[in-house]
């Protein structure tokens, strides 16, 4: 026979039980309060916008579907700081043109650089945005034209740059529009040989 439970312990055991459920109610109408209570409005930070230097004058390749051409063209682009701010605003300053009216190799008027990551000193990452591959157009030589523009216009004015590659909105994409592979690396001495073919004789 279980001899009975002595009292002073089943009375511990009942208080303990009892501060257990005082305890987790507390604790509920605590965590109540906050979840109904509006939480104060974090600060927002005003962040200036970088500070752009003096313009210069550099280098870019555009694209001439006529003929089916790259030139070599002066532009003025605002001078940066750092290298990724100097490989995108040499790019903006590209796709300027393709996108202002009569351009010789049209985009879309919303087509743009999103960002170049400069990943190591021999490697860049140009992410275009969705508008930029859907107003290319599709054709084998159009698309070149387009590659070759790019990655031409970093490596002549990025030194020792050797490999490019292209996202779109920061994710890989099979083709450029049907022909020009984006799933891998573009090489940049290859890219400078198909450049010298390109080029007005």
């Amino acid at each position: 026979m279980i001899p009975p439970l002595p009292r002073q312990f089943l009375i511990t055991v009942t208080l303990l039980f009892a501060l257990t459920i005082a305890m987790s109610v507390y604790v509920w109408q605590i965590r109540r309060r906050e979840i109904m209570s509006p939480r104060p409005s974090e600060k927002t930070e005003h962040v200036a916008p970088p500070t752009l230097g003096a313009m210069e004058q550099v280098t870019v390749y555009v694209a001439y579907d006529s003929p089916g051409e790259l030139r070599a063209q002066s532009i003025s682009i605002p001078l940066a700081a750092g290298r990724q701010q100097r490989a995108e605003g040499l790019l903006r300053g590209l796709i300027s043109i393709y996108t202002a009216k009569n351009s010789p190799h049209l985009l879309a008027a919303a087509a743009e650089i999103r960002q170049v990551f400069l990943v190591d000193s021999g490697l860049a990452v140009i992410d275009v945005n969705s508008a930029f591959v859907e107003g290319q157009v599709s054709g084998v030589l159009a698309e070149e034209l387009t590659i070759a523009s790019l990655v031409q216009t970093l490596a002549t004015n990025m030194p020792g740059l050797m490999r490019v590659k292209i996202l779109v909105d920061g994710k890989e994409q099979e083709t450029l529009a049907g022909h020009a592979d984006l799933s891998g690396f573009y090489d940049v001495q290859q890219i400078a040989e198909v450049v010298k073919q390109l080029s007005p004789q």
